[in-house]
């Protein structure tokens, strides 16, 4: 499929996804995010796809929502129910999301970074949460992902002043994993994709689903949850072929079954 504001390539197992919208900076306009869903959506169930990429280019990510939109809606406004529809069911993508961010990813486009499973950063790289400034706060996650990979206080400092940082830092925070070179940037993240992508699926969705259990449940959920994962997966055909291959010393065939 096509989009209007949405780009989507495909290397081997891996799908580029990247935000199209350069002339506005990457806002996340209700067109965008509709778009950006549907793509998302469409991989998710593709089974050819084990890992997603997710970018804006080189010189930006996504430099917030757009107000232009947003200025004159109402609190139940349709337009503004529609996007967090469509924003929520983004977060709900089983496979592995990587974003590959460069340039500014601020307000919504941090919250849509954070909601990624793993984020590598180009050195030209910022994230912030500047809503305060315009009479909001962070609406699609910035206050809670953001408190619990940051700590309370630095978070505090990030949405209260609307202030960014740089990938330096975000990297020092545990916000990013690593700061590559702009050039870099999507080459890295499509390495780590495919290494990804390359592991047994059922357990890397399992992994994902525990992981994500951990950030947001308890502790004794989370471990329960994860147990109850890790059950499942010795019932899978992956599990047999990748200890079996592994006493075998060779390399293993998964099907994702």
């Amino acid at each position: 499929m096509s989009y209007e504001y949405v780009l989507v390539e495909k290397d081997g197992p891996v799908a580029i996804v990247t935000l199209n919208r350069p002339q506005q900076l990457n806002a996340l306009s209700y067109g965008l995010v509709k778009d950006l869903c549907l793509a998302m959506g469409s991989l998710d169930e593709d089974d050819e796809v084990r890992a997603i990429v997710l970018t804006g280019g080189e010189k930006v990510f996504a430099a917030g929502a757009d107000l232009k939109e947003m200025a004159e809606a109402g609190p139940f406004d349709a337009l503004i129910l529609g996007r967090f529809s469509y924003r929520d069911r983004i977060n709900k993508i089983s496979k592995p999301v990587i974003a590959a961010v460069s340039g500014y990813a601020l307000g919504g486009g941090c919250e849509l970074a954070m909601s990624c499973d793993i984020i590598i950063a180009s050195e030209t790289a910022r994230f912030g949460q500047p809503e305060v400034n315009v009479g909001i706060i962070p609406g699609s996650g910035g206050t809670q992902r953001l408190t619990h990979i940051v700590g309370k206080h630095r978070a505090m400092e990030m949405i209260l002043t609307g202030e960014p940082i740089n990938a330096d830092d975000a990297q020092r925070l545990g916000l990013v994993t690593r700061v590559v070179p702009v050039e870099l940037l999507l080459e890295e993240a499509k390495s780590m994709a495919k290494k990804i992508a390359a592991k047994p699926p059922l357990a890397v969705r399992q992994a994902k689903e525990a992981v994500l259990k951990a950030a947001n449940t308890g502790l004794d959920d989370g471990l329960d949850f994860e147990r109850k994962c890790f059950y499942t997966l010795f019932a899978s055909e992956d599990r047999k072929e990748g200890m079996t291959a592994f006493l075998e010393k060779r390399k293993a065939v998964f099907k994702g079954k």
